[in-house]
């Protein structure tokens, strides 16, 4: 079916939601927004769906959410009776139509006889990952977008472990998905008739009442100057409410919450970005924290699940840390912490990423751990956690990524926020406890290990012809042209996709432990590399850039020297796609 039949046939729908009938009568001239509507259907990725709000087969609407969750109901039920009668948990954040979306995902769960378990109000992933646990569900499902801006919504689906479902469970939940000819055939019920007859039961504040519960776990020993004063901002998403009481559990009572920020609103009115990763979204943040000089300012992403942190030096400014520097912090304390109490298990293992910093490995070598790297996406770290659980041949420590995204306490399966904004606070306490700031504790890590930096650089290309483009980039650094071209002294060539590594000198191959995905790392003979990966979730290709230097100045040099090497070469294969 070519996409006008389909935007004829939507059209033509006489039902169609009103809100989608009204956009689509009002761009029916708009060809160019109307193929990308149409031209395909909304692919469902690792762990769910993430597109823009509108009509069409091609994004976030009510359609195409109950086709995921009948998709899900089909999954379910290819797995037994009993995966069936345990039901699923589904949370939602403050974007547009996200509680509208997860109550119709209950009721395409119970028309077809799947209880299900929904939040009364907006709540953050990782407590939706917890719920999962903690109900002893066959699933879960939350709806989000992450930290996209206002436009996007979606849904992420996740496992029985409390983990985003499997690559093996997503194949089978998009095979299932795909088989649904017909998206406006999929049946709901009413959502009266489900309560009435227990397939629908709403959650309070009971789950994060046991949430904070299991917050002692993950804190710190020792001296900690608990007056730190802290300005945090929840970025007008669903981490307002945990944040804040778990700040509260661990006893920092000094605490500033951003108060427009802290009211939930769909179209982050203050923010142009919700993403805790750029320094613009801490700008009222900024404010508050000179108003009370603030030690600490800390954000998180609408559905709470990443954490940026701004840090007062000692002339009164804020710096912003990357997610490599917060995440270093954090497996140093962690690790020291454990290692003063004579508590570090033989077996335990540091978890992050292929893209991740190498100073977090370079810190937990010192303490004699061992640090495992994985794919990107946080699903792949939880997915050692639970190899971990099952075998009780590793302890897991900590697992992160350069996106913000950090998990300490196993008592949640995916990045926690909330446990971040804890212990982050934890760590400053610790620094301010011996006279200390973050920076000062982070520049004493670069003086003992080394000074690592890594950058980053973003491409959109949005569309079919987006998509296209960013294939044909991938495909040249897959190339052998690219090797002749670079300048600079390449030694391994990883491709994710073929599961080899490449000696480039001599051409031998080495397999890599790891699945199968479309992603290239290239790494150089001064401890310098770099990675290819078109995002998951944006119509983006994403660069990541890690050297390590003697010194700053030096690491700047060589940083910036790389980044220059390999975009020049991007600029030139965009210009001319």
């Amino acid at each position: 079916m070519t996409w006008q039949v389909e935007a004829e046939k939507w059209l033509n729908q006489e039902f169609l939601e009103v809100r989608l009938k009204q956009q689509l009568m009002v761009e029916e001239k708009n060809q160019e927004l109307l193929e990308d509507s149409f031209y395909k259907n909304l692919s469902f990725g690792t762990a769910g769906l993430r597109g823009e709000l509108g009509f069409g087969t091609n994004r976030v609407n009510i359609y195409t959410v109950r086709k995921a969750a009948l998709g899900l109901v089909s999954y379910i039920n290819s797995c037994g009776e009993a995966a069936r009668n345990r039901g699923v948990v589904i949370a939602y954040d403050s974007r547009h139509q996200s509680a509208e979306f997860g109550l119709e995902v209950a009721k395409v769960l119970g028309f077809n006889g799947i209880r299900s378990y929904l939040f009364d109000e907006l709540q953050s992933t990782p407590l939706l990952s917890f719920a999962v646990r903690e109900l002893n569900t066959f699933s879960g499902i939350v709806i989000t977008a992450s930290h996209n801006p206002s436009e996007y919504n979606g849904l992420k689906v996740y496992g029985e472990d409390g983990g985003q479902v499997t690559l093996e469970a997503a194949t089978a939940i998009t095979t299932h998905t795909e088989s649904i000819g017909d998206l406006f055939s999929v049946e709901v019920a009413e959502e009266a008739y489900l309560l009435e007859v227990g397939l629908l039961t709403y959650l309070g504040h009971e789950m994060s009442d046991r949430y904070l519960l299991h917050l002692d776990g993950i804190l710190l020993g020792g001296k900690l100057d608990k007056s730190l004063s802290i300005v945090y901002s929840p970025l007008h998403g669903a981490g307002g409410k945990l944040v804040c009481k778990g700040l509260e559990v661990a006893g920092f009572t000094n605490v500033t919450i951003v108060s427009e920020q802290a009211i939930p609103d769909p179209k982050f009115t203050t923010v142009k970005y919700p993403n805790p990763e750029d320094p613009q979204a801490f700008e009222m943040a900024l404010t508050y924290g000179h108003k009370v000089k603030a030690d600490l300012l800390i954000a998180t992403d609408p559905d709470a699940d990443r954490m940026g942190v701004a840090v007062r030096d000692l002339d009164g400014d804020y710096i912003f840390l990357t997610g490599n520097q917060i995440g270093a912090l954090l497996v140093n304390a962690l690790l020291e912490d454990k290692s003063d109490r004579n508590a570090m298990p033989e077996n335990g293992v540091v978890l992050k990423t292929i893209v991740t910093s190498e100073l977090g490995k370079a810190i937990a070598d010192k303490y004699g751990v061992k640090t495992i790297d994985v794919l990107t996406g946080f699903k792949f770290i939880s997915e050692k956690v639970l190899e971990f659980e099952e075998t009780a041949e590793s302890t897991f420590l900590f697992g992160y990524e350069e996106s913000y995204g950090y998990l300490i306490g196993d008592f949640v399966r995916d990045k926690d926020a909330v446990q971040a904004s804890v212990l982050i606070a934890e760590v400053a306490a610790s620094y301010k406890a011996n006279g200390q700031t973050l920076l000062e504790g982070l520049h004493a890590l670069y003086e003992e290990h080394g000074y690592y930096q890594e950058g980053l650089e973003s491409i959109t290309l949005r569309g079919k012809t987006g998509m296209v483009k960013i294939d044909e980039i991938v495909n040249y650094f897959r190339s052998t042209s690219f090797v002749r071209e670079f300048t600079q002294p390449l030694s391994i060539i990883e491709d994710y996709a073929s599961g080899n590594s490449v000696v480039v000198e001599t051409g031998d191959q080495h397999p890599l432990d790891l699945p199968i995905a479309n992603a290239l790392k290239f790494k150089l003979s001064n401890d310098a590399w770099f990675a290819i990966r078109p995002s998951g979730t944006e119509p983006k290709i994403k660069f990541y850039f890690g050297v390590k230097g003697e010194t700053k100045v030096e690491s700047d040099e060589v940083l910036a020297e790389l980044k220059a090497a390999v975009m020049t070469i991007v600029e030139r294969l965009t210009s001319s796609l």
